[in-house]
């Protein structure tokens, strides 16, 4: 493989036109075809297989003008203080406010809260609940605001109107900033960290580009495919960060190669067919990552990782062609000024030494000498292989602290009320809990189907007399029934909020009565709604979550084999990428959950964790993660190959990739750490469990305990038996076919070498 690209980078650096110019035609027309194309389709959220997915097609099939998966908008108001929401004034007030949200567009209905017995004990509270004819993200900005019109019109009469349901729309929306400052921080990482503009430029804009690419794909067959708008957030935000660190990588090998006096063509096919072949496999194992959601068996999810998979392969093929191409543009210029010199002070004394003049050459020592400095990630290096069992301790045993709380994971959905306290929403779910209780904020929806025979609205009532017993309801509602008298849907208030874990456990125990209910009555019993569809899209997740880490891991395995040539090497990489996942969990625990520094990381209220969130951390963090493991230690299988000793193999490796692996990691922990100052307490959670979690498997998995534990195997760690190395083919990631094809012209080292030990007589 790595002769291949090897030729591929030489040739993109020859032909660096043609190839700069197709990849900017291919964002052109791929570009177009988004803006020509239909609308994207709108979010779909299904789970196949659930009983609250079923319950809600036999809704949508027995009740269509019912709206069973349009929007809801839950519009509370209360009368002013010291009077009452069933005054007469008060009671004319708010049937105008009800007659004003019939009339708004694309409603299905409005339940008057007089009628469906939606006023408080106290008489202060009252509310409305609106159905829309489709989904949220649907409605239209005439829909948003003619809601908004309504309530606005009530509050200057003197009374609390707060809404929430998911028709009001968001204040706050992801993106934006926080990808911007992600960026900000990259730029700046990148210029300290290549001390140059032009070297830094190269990984942002060919990550800009792969993402334009990938996300224009998306919105091109975004109807086609039935992908939504939102399909591409994953991707851009995965494509960003692997397009950053595979030019990283490559650039700053090409930097290397040039600095030991080769020419730019011949140092971008080494770059390329060196760091390339690891950025293959790196690209490799995050696409595995990503498609692996697939095994969830929820449409979004799988439409969102492939979606992403894509966008990770067009960086790839970015990294491996349009960099080289892009570095025969910029040629020496890529290195820094004062490089550049060094360069140029070195092709002088090489020919002084060839005219026998000796000063120079002893200038041309010195400067060598001054040049061969070890940097931090040899000096780092050096320390972890003198202490390796104290590194590995404190490292291991530090994460194992850190994880601790993940024992304590409570799985679920941000509701309405983790919302900020200045929230519209927010308010709203205030108010319903004081006046009607928590439960009223999530109310259960109970299906009753006679299977096409009339005789629901009886079954209905003995379902809702049972249900109504149950520890843990606070009311239920009278049954309505379909005109043809075999569907009835009943309404069941917890006394528990939504995200409460005795609602969760209310459901299963109205699930568990369900089987006894079904044979008394003849009939089928099925719970959904909200609540309902929250806490089975968390046990689907759950229960995915094993398969999905056995496949995500296996198959890294392999790859990670092929890589190293080696079983201990990628057991290590897989350990050590649980036990930062671990640690990233408890600290997200601690923080979201427990409320541990709240105030400092801006969580309004600790809630349960984004059911979400093991597996997008599993995910984005195991393919981040073996980005590093592979760009680190591939540079030491090199070494180790090329006939280093196993001590000199690690010190090689960081002392080449440390630094590199370093800004990489910085850079993703800056992007993840924008998403912390959103409002909004999912994708804070999100930015802070991804951040921690990279900071975790960089800094102390790859840069302390894989030293430690490379340094304990010794050459144990590149041990691989003799017959599963006759199986597994010989990729050559490390580049050995192409170092031996390329022997017969020695590299500028190797000739100085011999140039000094002809001119030692001359010397002497």
């Amino acid at each position: 493989m790595a002769t291949f690209l090897y030729k591929l980078g030489r040739l993109s650096f020859r032909r660096r036109r043609y190839v700069a110019l197709l990849w900017v035609l291919l964002l052109g027309g791929i570009g177009y075809a988004s803006s020509a194309a239909p609308a994207p389709p709108a979010d779909s959220f299904s789970m196949p297989g659930t009983d609250s997915q079923k319950a809600f097609d036999l809704l949508d099939e027995r009740f269509p003008a019912a709206s069973a998966e349009g929007a809801t908008a839950r519009v509370v108001i209360r009368a002013p203080e010291g009077e009452k929401i069933t005054d007469p004034a008060a009671k004319a007030e708010v049937n105008q406010l009800v007659a004003a949200l019939g009339k708004g567009p694309q409603v299905a209905g409005v339940a008057d809260p007089y009628k469906a017995s939606a006023v408080s004990k106290d008489g202060t509270t009252a509310y409305a609940s609106v159905t829309y004819k489709v989904i949220s993200t649907e409605l239209t900005d005439k829909t948003h605001d003619a809601l908004t019109d309504a309530t606005d019109k009530t509050r200057a009469e003197g009374f609390t109107v707060e809404t929430g349901g998911d028709a009001v729309q968001a204040e706050q929306e992801m993106g934006g900033s926080a990808e911007l400052i992600g960026i900000a921080v990259s730029a700046v990482v990148l210029v300290i960290t290549f001390g140059s503009l032009i070297a830094a430029g190269l990984p942002l804009l060919t990550a800009i580009i792969g993402v334009g690419i990938g996300v224009s794909g998306i919105a091109a067959l975004g109807s086609v495919l039935n992908l939504s708008g939102t399909t591409s957030t994953l991707a851009m935000m995965i494509g960003l960060a692997v397009g950053i660190d595979y030019a990283l990588f490559i650039v700053s090998r090409y930097r290397a190669e040039i600095a030991e006096g080769r020419e730019p063509e011949e140092a971008a096919g080494r770059a390329t067919g060196t760091a390339g072949s690891a950025v293959v496999f790196a690209g490799l194992t995050v696409i595995v990552a990503l498609a692996g959601l697939s095994v969830v068996n929820i449409p979004m999810l799988t439409k969102m990782g492939l979606a992403a998979a894509a966008t990770v392969a067009i960086a790839v093929l970015i990294a491996l062609t349009m960099i080289p191409a892009l570095l025969g543009f910029a040629g020496k210029r890529a290195l820094r000024r004062k490089d550049r010199k060094n360069l140029k002070s070195r092709a002088d004394s090489k020919d002084s030494k060839v005219r026998g003049l000796t000063q120079p050459a002893a200038a041309h020592s010195t400067e060598n000498a001054r040049n061969t400095k070890p940097n931090l990630g040899t000096r780092w290096a050096r320390l972890v292989l003198r202490r390796p069992v104290t590194v590995l301790l404190i490292g291991v045993l530090g994460l194992g602290a850190v994880a601790i709380p993940a024992t304590s994971l409570e799985l679920g959905l941000p509701d309405e009320g983790t919302s900020a306290p200045d929230t519209t929403q927010r308010k709203a779910y205030d108010l319903l809990s004081e006046s009607f209780g928590a439960g009223f904020n999530g109310p259960l929806m109970v299906t009753v189907d006679t299977g096409g025979t009339k005789g629901a609205a009886a079954a209905a009532k003995t379902v809702g007399t049972s249900l109504a017993k149950v520890d843990g309801v606070a009311a239920v509602t009278p049954a309505s029934v379909n005109p043809a008298g075999d569907t009835a849907i009943i309404t069941v208030v917890p006394t528990t909020g939504p995200s409460d874990h005795r609602t969760e456990e209310l459901v299963k125990a109205i699930r568990s009565k369900a089987s006894g209910l079904e044979a008394d009555t003849k009939s089928d019993v099925l719970v959904t709604g909200q609540t309902a569809m929250t806490i089975d899209f968390s046990q689907t997740l759950d229960d995915a979550l094993l398969p999905y880490l056995g496949l995500v891991v296996g198959l890294a395995f392999l790859l990670l084999m092929l890589v190293f040539r080696s079983v201990l090497v990628p057991l290590k990489a897989a350990l050590g990428f649980l036990l930062s996942v671990a640690a990233a969990l408890g600290a997200v625990v601690a923080v979201f959950q427990w409320g541990w520094l709240a105030d400092i990381v801006g969580v309004d209220q600790p809630g349960p964790i984004m059911s979400m969130m093991p597996i997008f951390m599993i995910g984005v963090v195991f393919g981040l993660a073996m980005d590093y493991e592979v760009f680190l230690v591939t540079r030491m299988r090199e070494a180790y190959v090329h006939g280093a000793r196993p001590a000199e193999a690690v010190v090689t490796g960081f002392k080449h990739g440390g630094r590199v692996v370093g800004a990489a990691a910085v850079i993703m922990i800056s992007v993840f750490s924008g998403f912390i100052m959103e409002n909004d307490d999912m994708i804070k959670m999100m930015g802070f469990g991804l951040a921690i979690a990279v900071f975790f498997d960089a800094f102390v998995v790859r840069m302390a305990i894989v030293p430690a534990v490379l340094a304990l195997l010794g050459k144990s760690a590149w041990w691989l038996p003799r017959w599963l190395d006759k199986l597994l083919p010989n990729m050559d990631v490390e580049g050995e076919k192409m170092h031996k094809r390329l022997a017969p012209s020695s590299s500028p080292a190797a000739e100085d070498d011999e140039e000094e030990r002809e001119l030692e007589p001359v010397r002497g």
